[in-house]
Order: C-alpha cells, then sequence, then structure tokens
C-alpha cells in the first residue's frame, strides 16, 4: 500500500502518495493548477513556471516540488493569478502567435490559458522577432513563431519515443529548439506518429494536412476552459460524498 501524505491546499486536506510532486496530488484530488511545460507522462521540466504554487510562504514550481508532511499550498491567490498572468503575458509577446487563423486555436493551451486568465491582449509590448518556419518533412511542420521553449517535444522525443529529435541550443533570447541534422527537420528520423509530435501545447510543431479536420467550435477549449475536467472531477468527488 502507498504511503499516504497529508497536506493542505488553499485550506483544502489533500492526500498525496510517498513520490508524488504537487500537482500531481493536486490533480489526482481534482484542484488545476495550472501548467504549460507539465504533462503527466513525461518527467517535469520546470520550465515555464505557470505552476508556480506558495509552499510555507515561499514560490515552488508544482511540477518539481515534492509532497511532504503539513505543508500549506496556496495555489489561487490573487498574487499568484498575476504572476500567471504575466507569464502568459509574456510568451505572447516574446514569439508572433497570431491566433485568428492559428491552425490550432481552440486547442491550443497558451490560448486557453489567457482565456482561463482574462486576457484579451497582452499588455507588454510586443517583440515580433524573425523565427524560421520548417516544412521539409513530409508529414510535420514546424513554426518557430509559436514556440513557447516548453521542452515538451525535447523531453518526449528522449524519453518515449527514443530518438531525441528535438533540443535547446543557445541562450537567453537566442535560445529556440534545433533538431538533431545538419540541416532541417526532413533529414531527422522523426515520423509523424511519434510522442514528440502530439505533445506541442501550441502550435509550433504541426501534422500537415489535418489543420483543420475538426472545425472551429468544436474544438478542446470552444466551449470549457482549460483545467475544467480536473475541475469536474473534484465537484463529481463532492457531490458523491
Amino acid at each position: 500500500m502507498s504511503e499516504k501524505i497529508t497536506f493542505t491546499i488553499d485550506g483544502k486536506e489533500i492526500a498525496g502518495e510517498k513520490g508524488q510532486t504537487i500537482i500531481e496530488a493536486a490533480e489526482d484530488a481534482g484542484i488545476y493548477i495550472p501548467r504549460l511545460c507539465w504533462v503527466r507522462k513525461l518527467n517535469p521540466g520546470g520550465t515555464c513556471r505557470v505552476c508556480t504554487v506558495m509552499v510555507n510562504g515561499r514560490p515552488q514550481a508544482s511540477c518539481t516540488q515534492p509532497v511532504a508532511p503539513g505543508i500549506i499550498v496556496e495555489n489561487e491567490t490573487e498574487q499568484l493569478r498575476n504572476y500567471r498572468r504575466n507569464l502568459v503575458d509574456m510568451l505572447f509577446v516574446e514569439g508572433n502567435h497570431f491566433c485568428m487563423f492559428c491552425e490550432k486555436s481552440g486547442n491550443c493551451e497558451l490560448q486557453a490559458m489567457a482565456y482561463r486568465f482574462g486576457i484579451t491582449a497582452p499588455k507588454y509590448p510586443y517583440l515580433f522577432p524573425k523565427r524560421d518556419v520548417d516544412a521539409s518533412h513530409p508529414d510535420v511542420l514546424i513554426d518557430h513563431n509559436r514556440c513557447i521553449l516548453c521542452g515538451r517535444c525535447v523531453r518526449a522525443s528522449r524519453d518515449l519515443d527514443g530518438k531525441n529529435v528535438f533540443q535547446f541550443v543557445g541562450r537567453g533570447h537566442e535560445k529556440k529548439v534545433a533538431v538533431n541534422a545538419e540541416a532541417n527537420l526532413g533529414g531527422t528520423d522523426l515520423n509523424v506518429t511519434d510522442e514528440a509530435v502530439s505533445m506541442c501545447p501550441v502550435g509550433a510543431i504541426l501534422r500537415k494536412r489535418v489543420g483543420y479536420a475538426i472545425p472551429v467550435g468544436k474544438r478542446l477549449y470552444d466551449h470549457k476552459p482549460i483545467g475544467s475536467d480536473i475541475e469536474t472531477k473534484q465537484a463529481a468527488t463532492a457531490e458523491g460524498k
């Protein structure tokens, strides 16, 4: 039997398990902690910091911070909401995101996160960087304009696909996702069915010829906000008690 560890999130007592992170235990309990770089099947990267919570009064990335007995976690505070809004704002202005005609619109986690936080337009000035589009692969394209450097493709290709197709290169504002080929994506062994292709939270890595197979209005976040599936679980559990 797993060892239970009791702690609180926003005053609610949670029973996590030894070895779990805060975000894992919270999700099991039906509590949504916003995230962009974290996916349960991947090792945590701790890069986006949208999942930051206060643990005993100190900011911690909930995707990397393990649960511990008696810790007091704050997730829904105005301070954290402002912090997360600012992070999402900056992700928009640091790239070139054109939601109105992006193929990922409605299924994009960054766009959905902005709606959840009430962001209709970023408050910071746009940087309008010059970034490339690599459409050399027969089935997949990379639009670096939309990349938010979450690292999900890097970790998925390495840990799930066993290929190491993607990796970060450069530092600071020069940092970007590169591929393990001398020229471009078409020179790699990436397959359209690879996990890395499905992991992108935005429209940076896209399958070709399927962009509008699901029409606008029937996409994942068109009617329900991001995180609502986890929060519905909490409500259903409460009703069952």
